[in-house]
């Protein structure tokens, strides 16, 4: 048996992080990997990078062709980079890891197999599509969730997207832009219902304006072929495709693991139960990143990464207490990015508010863009005068969004925007008479 003073499994960004990071302070370190595709993890490789880089590919007008090796070399690029960063001082092992008892793993690869053991052990696998129990989601044929979709060789003529969600409406603006003509069937009877009302209107009328059905309140009977077509039967209707992706959200990666020859416990949902240490039931034995059931986003990750480092190698005050905003973008055309509070929110909470809303059309950049789409919203506490909230909907969202998380983590006052200086002409600047409330 091979023994580490810590084992990694997954090849996440908390868990390659973490690999390096120890091995380089001496540690004796390996990491578990399953599929050489997937070095650097899910966001390097099946989502954020490859997907982000299929927008801007899209959005510079490359054919379906373009896009996709443009893609393909991205990750190529990222996934090599990534192995080197690691393997230079840590045992990467290729092969399916699952646990033989508390503290030994046995990692199976071309019928072989060893047994690992140390006294830390971080379990980093991630996240793995949600399958709904439709009848035929599995067995139709051109039926992807949203990894296989990034690998088709042409296309969809007609493409059904399965969920109104930050994945399905992401696909749904690539594919749209890259000639699919796309309908998004949405379970849920309101478009977007997380984010503010008046912006989420202003969502759906861009995405129908450019070329995007979308349909809300379907409920999916039946997925089936006739022929080449995907047919999808629903309550009152039945719809046709060239091909139908499912965004249905991801789900906790703990099936491979075995973990019922161990102490560790799940949640009621499914996702690895852990402390505020990220220690889940078995002493020594961490999760992090998606299989821990937080928020499924590789900056929470990353700050998994933070938590574990303080607790193994540092003085232990960093924990899952300390973790503030956490702001988010939804990759639209333009970008929706939101921070705290929604209004009904600050509402329902019976917090003393004010808010205010302002077009991306009465913004100057937004004219030197020759595009105003878009609108800001925030919501502030008049009492306290901090920051609750905000909603940016414009070009560049995803970076404006930082400097508004930045304020509320320290907890300026938004009184402090209305008197900052900014370059001009950007949209940021717009701030200044945001927070002018």
């Amino acid at each position: 048996m091979l023994t580490y003073d810590l084992i990694v499994i997954g090849f996440g960004k908390a868990g390659k992080t973490l690999a390096a990071k120890m091995a380089a302070a001496g540690k004796k370190v390996a990491l578990i990997e399953r599929s050489k595709a997937m070095y650097g993890g899910t966001c390097i490789n099946i989502a954020c990078i490859p997907t982000k880089t299929l927008y801007v590919a899209a959005e510079k007008n490359l054919t379906f062709d373009q896009a996709m090796a443009e893609k393909t070399a991205v990750i190529t690029r990222l996934n090599a980079k990534n192995y080197a960063g690691v393997s230079a001082h840590v045992d990467v092992i290729d092969a399916e890891a699952k646990f033989l008892s508390n503290k030994v793993i046995e990692a199976t690869a071309n019928g072989e197999h060893q047994e690992l053991t140390a006294e830390t052990i971080v379990i980093n696998t991630g996240a793995v599509s949600n399958i709904l129990p439709i009848p035929g989601i599995t067995t139709t044929k051109h039926v992807y969730d949203s990894t296989g979709i990034q690998f088709l060789e042409q296309a969809p003529k007609r493409l059904g997207i399965l969920g109104g969600g930050n994945i399905g409406l992401e696909f749904a603006g690539i594919f749209n832009k890259l000639g699919s003509q796309v309908t998004v069937l949405d379970a849920s009877d309101i478009f977007l219902p997380r984010v503010e009302p008046s912006i989420a209107a202003l969502a759906k009328q861009y995405l129908e304006e450019d070329g995007v059905t979308l349909l809300q309140n379907i409920r999916t009977k039946e997925i089936k072929n006739e022929g080449d077509e995907v047919v999808l039967i629903a309550e009152n209707e039945t719809y046709r495709f060239d091909a139908l992706m499912y965004a249905t959200g991801r789900k906790p990666n703990v099936e491979p693991l075995y973990l019922e020859n161990t102490d560790i416990e799940l949640t009621e949902r499914g996702a690895i139960k852990v402390n505020d240490c990220l220690e889940t039931t078995v002493s020594g034995v961490y999760a992090a990143g998606d299989v821990n059931g937080g928020l499924q986003f590789t900056y929470i990750s990353l700050d998994d990464f933070r938590i574990l480092y303080s607790q193994l190698a540092g003085d232990g005050s960093y924990t899952l207490k300390e973790r503030k905003n956490v702001p988010t973008t939804m990759f639209l055309n333009p970008p929706l990015a939101q921070i705290g509070l929604t209004e009904k929110e600050a509402k329902e909470q019976g917090l003393p508010y004010a808010a205010k809303e302002m077009p991306v059309a009465g913004m100057p950049r937004g004219h030197v863009n020759a595009d105003l789409r878009g609108a800001f919203k925030a919501i502030v506490n008049t009492e306290t005068k901090e920051i609750l909230g905000a909603t940016i909907f414009s070009q560049g969202a995803e970076e404006i969004i930082n400097l508004i998380t930045l304020a509320m983590d320290n907890k300026i006052s938004y009184t402090y925007f209305t008197k900052q200086i900014f370059t001009h002409p950007t949209l940021a600047e717009n701030l200044n008479d945001l927070f002018a409330i």
